[in-house]
C-alpha cells in the first residue's frame, strides 16, 4: 500500500458528497471519466481492464474484512471487560452489604413520657419494681409498666410514624417517575441507568438496515450528549443533568442496531433525577443504593457511601443510626461512671 494513499482523501471526499445517489452513482461518474477521456476500455488487450478492475476490486475487500475483524474484536474485548467489570462491582457491592449487616444492632433509647416517669418513680420507691440500665443506657422496665411500654414501638411512633412517612413522600413526589431496575429510567426512546459514579445509556436505532459503528454518531461534551445515526435526525442532542468526565466516557455498537453509551459523572455523591434536562424528573428517594458500583470509589467516598447506606437501613427499621450509637454509648459510659446518680426521670433523645 502507498504511504501516501490517503493523499486524494479531500478530493473523493467532497465527490462522495456530491453524489446523493450513493456508491453506484459515484463509481458510474469514475468510469465514464475513464471512458471519455483515457484509453482505459480499448488501450490494453483482451480483458485485461476489466481483470484490472477485479484484481484491485479483491484486494481492497480482503484489506476491508480484515479491518473490520479487528474492529470487531476491538468491540468484543471491550464489552468482555465491561462485564467483567460489572460482575466484580455487584460482587464488591453484596460484599460491603453483609459486612454492613453483620454489624451489631443496638436497641434505641425509649423516651418516657411525664406520666410514665412519675409513675416509674412511684413504684421504685414503694419498692414493687426497678430498674436497671441496659446495654445501650436505655431503662428496663419489669411488672406492670412493662405491657403498657409494649404498646409503644421503638420508634416513638405508636407504630403509625411509617405510614405517615409513606404518605409525606408520596405527596412530595406526586408526578415523579418510578427508578427502573438499574436506577434510572425507560423512556420511549432510550433507557438509562445509573450508579453513584457512571451512567449507561441503551439507545436503540431503528433504522431498515444493518448499522456499523462508522454509521453512528455519538458526540459528548462536559454537559452535552448527541447520539443518532448519520443523515438522519439524532435520537438524543441535549444538555445533561451535571457534568461528565468526557475523556473517561465510551461507547459500543451492541447488536447491530443498540449502541451502549458510558458515561463518567463529575459528582460521583449524587443520583440524577434525568438524564436531559428536558426529561421527566425520577424519584431519587425510590433509588435502590445496593445497585451502586462501590469498588469505582475511593476509600474515603466508599467509607461515607456505605455509612449512608447503614443509616437508610437503620431508619428503615426504626433502629438507631450510626450517630445514635455514638451517643448512647456515651450515655453509657457516663452513667457507669457516676452509679451514685440516678437517671430514672431522664429523657434521652
Amino acid at each position: 500500500m502507498s504511504s501516501n494513499e490517503d493523499k486524494f482523501d479531500g478530493i473523493l471526499l467532497s465527490m462522495a458528497r456530491e453524489h446523493t445517489g450513493g456508491v453506484q452513482e459515484l463509481l458510474e461518474t469514475f468510469f465514464s471519466f475513464l471512458c471519455r477521456k483515457t484509453d482505459f476500455y480499448f488501450g490494453a488487450e483482451g480483458s485485461a481492464a476489466e481483470k484490472l478492475v477485479t484484481d484491485t476490486f479483491r484486494k481492497y475487500q480482503d484489506i476491508s474484512r480484515k479491518v473490520n475483524e479487528e474492529k470487531t474484536k476491538e468491540r468484543e474485548e471491550v464489552e468482555r471487560r465491561e462485564r467483567q467489570k460489572r460482575e466484580q462491582r455487584r460482587r464488591d457491592e453484596e460484599a460491603a452489604i453483609k459486612a454492613n449487616a453483620s454489624q451489631p444492632q443496638q436497641p434505641k433509647i425509649v423516651e418516657l413520657t411525664d406520666e410514665e416517669a412519675d409513675r416509674l418513680q412511684k413504684q421504685i420507691s414503694a419498692g414493687k419494681t426497678g430498674t436497671a440500665a441496659t446495654a445501650d443506657g436505655g431503662d428496663k422496665l419489669t411488672g406492670a409498666d412493662s405491657a403498657s411500654d409494649s404498646k409503644t414501638d421503638t420508634n416513638g411512633t405508636d407504630g403509625k410514624g411509617d405510614k405517615a412517612d409513606d404518605d409525606d413522600e408520596d405527596e412530595a413526589d406526586k408526578g415523579k417517575l418510578k427508578p427502573n431496575a438499574g436506577n434510572g429510567c425507560d423512556l420511549p426512546d432510550y433507557t438509562w441507568t445509573q450508579t453513584l459514579s457512571e451512567l449507561e445509556v441503551r439507545v436503540p436505532l431503528r433504522v431498515a438496515f444493518k448499522l456499523r459503528a462508522r454509521d453512528i454518531v455519538v458526540e459528548y461534551k462536559k454537559r452535552h450528549l448527541k447520539v443518532g445515526v448519520k443523515g438522519q435526525p439524532p435520537v438524543i442532542d441535549g444538555e445533561l443533568h451535571n457534568e461528565i468526565k468526557v475523556d473517561d466516557c465510551c461507547w459500543v455498537l451492541q447488536d447491530t442496531n443498540t449502541a451502549v453509551i458510558t458515561l463518567e459523572k463529575c459528582h460521583q455523591m449524587e443520583w440524577w433525577p434525568r438524564l436531559q434536562v428536558t426529561d421527566p424528573e425520577m424519584n431519587t428517594r425510590k433509588v435502590n443504593p445496593e445497585a451502586s458500583k462501590l469498588s469505582d470509589l475511593d476509600g474515603e467516598t466508599r467509607s461515607m457511601v456505605e455509612k449512608m447506606m447503614y443509616d437508610q437501613r437503620q431508619k428503615e427499621m426504626g433502629l438507631p443510626t450510626s450517630e445514635d450509637q455514638k451517643k448512647q454509648d456515651v450515655i453509657k459510659k457516663f452513667m457507669v461512671d457516676h452509679p451514685e446518680m440516678d437517671f430514672t426521670n431522664c429523657k434521652f433523645t
